[in-house]
């Protein structure tokens, strides 16, 4: 037999060893999960129902049609048998000491779950392997190839039974996973008595929901290791604090940059350590920067509704702006949501003839939800009305529970990664400055986020003339005119890239559409000093994405650059930098203020 075959790492456990380890293990462990169970009597996660997730129906339709054509059911099991003949054979040939035997079926290239050498060198689990991934391909290519389904209903069966194949990996399991094994004999199953310890600190940390640890949550304090870009709160009111960073430069351009930052995260995804920090370099690069921290709202702003964030959000932001700087005008970025309130906002100022914009930024930032991604399988009636009725019983959605959905999207990455480190391996998690800022989540007030998912993403009415109404005004963005550069990313699974494309066909003035790689936050926080990604730009905008993707240029490295030198023309001349506390408006407290300290 070949020697790589009798890795010693990658062997089964002696029977005996193993059941002494794992009597030991149940032992010492009873009297965690005792006293666990005993404090959590009276956790609030027992008295609330889960949501329904509306996808009985859904299944029940699927399996109806598959069974309606047999024959098709029954050429499709016999594909699986085959694959299963032909994976056994391979197997029995690489016991028999054949050393160039290929594989069936590899994980991809990008799929962590697989990269301890035993998935491969180990005949047993190497077996494992490729049975899981010849079933689970198989399983959800016959999902997508049921005819007769309505698209909705398609995507929504699609996504949870990627979420079923995912959970039932391998990797996920003690006795299947060869990293997880070894551990536990070299530590005499301290990982498992350590995962969990590790299990039991994340039920308490969310009241008996599990609310997975992603980082070293100690490591990082804010305004202390990140968010830390020296300046000063100027203005704030129920919503927002208004920063305004103090300059690194002599001269600073003439017009300020304002930032609007999604209120579902916290702004400090632009100032996280200052290696990557957008706000640091923006500030290096001469501009004024002024940034929006939004506040992390309770029961007391139930009421809030969208309306009211562009009153008091950006309206007020810009007043404050002009009133610090004496600038008619300023240049503004919105992120995501943020870029959605701006977009809104722009179109309410055109029809009030007021125009205090100079040009506007979109990160990543959609405003046709026609084809809003995977985020559109939790919007549907049922699902609404239930998160309805649990948002008015506390006045706001959760921010734990905004977080467990956009971890869903990624569930290898940001949910099962962390179940085989924490508890199966017994790890403590990595402190990461971005992990660190996905579980800082905030709250989204009832009134507004209603109003958000049904009139956008479920009822598209924001792309449509007069479809929503702001303050008294119809929205129509083709009044948009001042000048737009859209950032998207390639790999965004929360606003796919070909749908914030079509800005382009809406807005009313020039627009310049940006494509930079990876996805919907590493492909934001890409400083150029990190020389990854390309992005992609093209001077005409055609009718489709697909189009101008085609006729577009590739550029290596960060967009930051292609963006600051297209600000840069739009900014106006030089002028002295401004002193944040020399300016007309008192200074509240040093940047980052405490409403980004709240946490939920």
């Amino acid at each position: 037999m070949d020697k790589k075959t009798e890795n010693p790492a990658s062997s089964l456990p002696d029977p005996v060893e193993w059941s002494r380890t794992m009597a030991e293990i149940a032992e010492r462990s009873q009297k965690l999960v005792g006293d666990f169970l005993v404090r959590q009597k009276d956790s609030p996660a027992l008295q609330d129902p889960a949501l329904p997730l509306s996808l009985s129906g859904a299944f029940i339709e699927i399996a109806t049609r598959m069974m309606a054509d047999p024959a098709r059911m029954m050429q499709a099991q016999f594909d699986l048998w085959q694959g299963y003949m032909s994976l056994w054979q391979s197997a029995t040939r690489r016991l028999m000491g054949e050393t160039d035997e290929q594989p069936l079926v590899q994980p991809a290239k990008d799929d962590k779950r697989f990269k301890d050498a035993a998935w491969s060198e180990n005949v047993l689990f190497d077996y494992i392997k490729q049975s899981y991934l010849l079933t689970a391909r198989w399983i959800q290519a016959n999902v997508r190839a049921t005819e007769g389904l309505d698209a909705k209903t398609a995507r929504k069966v699609d996504f949870y039974t990627r979420q079923f194949v995912d959970a039932m990996a391998p990797s996920n399991f003690l006795m299947t996973n060869p990293e997880v094994l070894k551990a536990t004999l070299e530590s005499g199953g301290d990982n498992l008595l350590n995962g969990l310890q590790n299990l039991i600190e994340d039920l308490e940390k969310g009241d008996g929901k599990l609310q997975i640890s992603m980082t070293d949550e100690k490591a990082f304090e804010v305004g202390r290791d990140i968010a830390v870009t020296p300046g000063e709160v100027v203005f704030e009111n129920a919503l927002i604090q208004l920063i305004q960073y103090t300059p690194t430069t002599d001269k600073v351009h003439k017009i300020p940059l304002l930032i609007i930052p999604p209120w579902i995260n916290k702004f400090y995804i632009l100032d996280l350590k200052e290696k990557n920090s957008f706000v640091k370099w923006a500030v290096g690069q001469g501009f004024t920067v002024f940034m929006i921290s939004w506040v992390n709202p309770d029961e007391q702003l139930a009421a809030k509704s969208f309306e009211d964030y562009m009153l008091e959000g950006t309206l007020a932001a810009l007043d404050a702006v002009k009133a610090q700087t004496g600038e008619a005008k300023a240049n503004v970025i919105g992120y995501c949501l943020g870029g959605t309130l701006l977009a809104s906002t722009l179109s309410y100022l055109a029809v009030k003839k007021k125009a205090p914009v100079n040009s506007a930024t979109y990160f990543t930032t959609m405003v046709d939800f026609a084809e809003s991604g995977e985020l559109s399988v939790f919007i549907d009636e049922e699902q609404l009305n239930a998160l309805e009725e649990k948002m008015t019983r506390t006045g706001y959605l959760e921010g734990r529970e905004m977080a467990t959905t956009f971890n869903m999207l990624r569930a290898n990455d940001l949910i099962w990664s962390f179940v085989v480190n924490n508890y199966l391996l017994g790890k403590d998690p990595f402190p990461f400055d971005l992990l660190y800022w996905n579980a800082d989540s905030t709250r989204m007030p009832a009134a507004m986020h209603s109003f958000y998912l049904r009139k956008m993403y479920q009822e598209n009415l924001l792309c449509k003339v007069g479809g929503i109404e702001l303050d008294g005004v119809s929205i129509d963005l083709r009044k948009i005119k001042v000048p737009s550069m859209i950032i998207s990313t390639r790999e965004d699974h929360i606003a796919p890239w070909k749908s914030t494309y079509a800005a382009t066909q809406l807005y009313g003035g020039e627009t310049k559409f940006v494509l930079a790689g990876s996805g919907h936050i590493a492909g934001i926080v890409n400083p150029p000093t990190a020389v990854k990604y390309a992005h992609w730009t093209n001077e005409k905008n055609p009718a489709t994405p697909d189009e101008w993707l085609a006729g577009a240029a590739q550029h290596e490295g960060s967009w930051w650059p292609t963006w600051s030198a297209w600000l840069k023309e739009r900014a106006g001349p030089l002028v002295a930098a401004r002193d944040p506390k020399k300016g007309p408006l008192p200074s509240i407290e040093p940047a980052p203020g405490r409403y980004v300290k709240v946490r939920s």
